[in-house]
């Protein structure tokens, strides 16, 4: 049965439709822009499945924004301020105290600015694929507008297909019936000129909710230099990249989607909190900006908090890509865990090149970063709070190889030189050195890297 649709009324007199169903907190919201419609999306099977599976486990809230579905169309404000005043209604009018937003393509910035004007009920910020914050336009989305003019019907079918593809022709043939009953031409386009003109950046600093970013990156929507360019400006920001090859959300395995999102909003707390194991093989990496002291002296506490959050994104967008997984921050660095070797030198070397290229941009805030690796059998042991950690003589060399490396540098054992031996790394022997706390001298080798283009 669908869920029964409900009114809110915002502070301007614009009537929004919406429904909710299932329980549990924090309550997702989700936030689409203007191809929504209440009624017809509960018809796609695709989409009703995507709320039924979010729905197990939370209260899933779905509205139109004004301008669209069942919401009030006839309305001159479609600014992205007027967009905030949207979802406040609707947290509003369902009472809603604690929620996560889930937002895409024009709904982003709308997350992103209520977030950052209206804290207090933020609990997690969820965004799939954002694009550029900065309102850039690719000339395939130009493309369309022209033919968004000319042809209604084509523009709706052409827009859909230009991210889907042909390989899911149906589903890109009813999701495009669906978006000619959202909205109308005159009000898509507004929308558009006023997502443009909207600068999101200035908002960015003041939020406080963490944020995910969930792409696929054999999607053809998929355009890496975006993504990375969101994740850079939005503090607290992790990426994490699903299989597939669909740009929507709720086409194809929708359990990985939602299982990320539950994780992300649970903290992935671990399955067994109490418990303490070893055993289990893992290569650990750890990054310590170098001469982090004199940055925060020279660029002050909040120029630094800033160059701090530039490091978190880049690593973190490199660890998930890489398979890893983030233990914990060290203040000035992060130490992360990998299931294979070659993936934490991955890992690595994408951590570099990050950090290379934001150095080129901008050599003001230059961060050189040291680099360590060691595998090995750790500890790992889940606290009380949730949170998990790993312990042992592996972590600890990793940290000790990690301060023996110059900003800029990977430095690695020798067990993770020979666990990706044959693979495509190229290193150089920096011979045996003496680490702290070790009695015995450690032979380390220094990975050889490249900046991308």
């Amino acid at each position: 049965m669908a869920p029964r649709i409900q009114y809110a009324k915002t502070s301007d007199g614009v009537n929004i439709a919406y429904w909710t169903m299932g329980e549990g907190e924090p309550s997702i919201v989700q936030v689409v822009g203007m191809w929504s419609h209440v009624q017809r999306e509960w018809e796609v099977a695709e989409r009703r499945a995507w709320f039924e599976r979010l729905a197990r486990n939370h209260k899933i809230v779905k509205f139109d924004q004004r301008g669209s579905g069942l919401s009030d169309r006839d309305v001159e404000d479609l600014s992205v301020e007027a967009m905030v005043r949207d979802v406040e209604a609707v947290v509003e009018d369902a009472a809603l105290d604690r929620i996560a937003l889930f937002g895409a393509t024009a709904g982003v910035r709308t997350c992103l600015l209520f977030a950052a004007e209206r804290p207090e009920p933020v609990t997690n910020i969820v965004l799939w694929t954002p694009g550029h914050l900065g309102g850039e336009r690719r000339p395939v989305v130009k493309a369309l507008d022209a033919l968004r003019d000319a042809d209604w019907e084509l523009y709706t079918d052409a827009l859909v297909l230009s991210v889907q593809g042909w390989s899911h022709g149906d589903l890109s043939k009813r999701i495009g019936e669906m978006f000619r009953e959202s909205t109308t031409p005159e009000n898509s386009r507004a929308v558009d000129r006023a997502t443009e003109d909207f600068d999101i950046q200035p908002f960015l600093p003041r939020l406080r909710a963490p944020a995910l970013l969930l792409y696929r990156p054999s999607s053809r929507a998929f355009r890496e230099n975006l993504v990375r360019h969101a994740a850079s400006a939005i503090p607290d920001a992790g990426t994490m990249f699903l299989e597939g090859d669909s740009y929507s959300w709720y086409d194809g395995d929708i359990d990985a989607v939602v299982e990320a999102i539950e994780g992300f909003i649970a903290g992935d707390e671990p399955r067994s909190p109490s418990e303490t194991s070893t055993g289990v093989f893992r290569t650990i990496l750890f990054t310590d900006i170098e001469s982090s002291t004199p940055l925060t002296q020279r660029l002050g506490d909040a120029g630094a908090q800033e160059v701090l959050r530039k490091h978190n994104s880049i690593v973190r967008d490199a660890v998930n890509q890489s398979g890893g997984s983030e233990i914990k921050h060290t203040g000035d660095g992060i130490m992360a865990s990998f299931p294979s070797a070659s993936g934490a030198v991955q890992a690595a070397v994408a951590i570099q090149q990050g950090f290379a290229r934001h150095n080129e941009e901008d050599p003001d805030t230059a961060l050189r970063v040291r680099i360590g690796l060691n595998a090995g059998e750790p500890v790992a042991e889940a606290h009380p709070d949730g949170q998990s950690d790993l312990f042992g003589t592996s972590v600890i060399l990793a940290a000790r190889i990690a301060a023996k490396a110059e900003g800029g540098e990977i430095l690695v054992s020798d067990v993770v030189r020979q666990l990706v031996a044959g693979k495509q790394f190229m290193f150089n022997d920096r011979g045996e050195t003496e680490l702290r706390g070790f009695e015995d001298p450690v032979r380390v080798y220094e990975v050889r890297w490249e900046s991308s283009e």
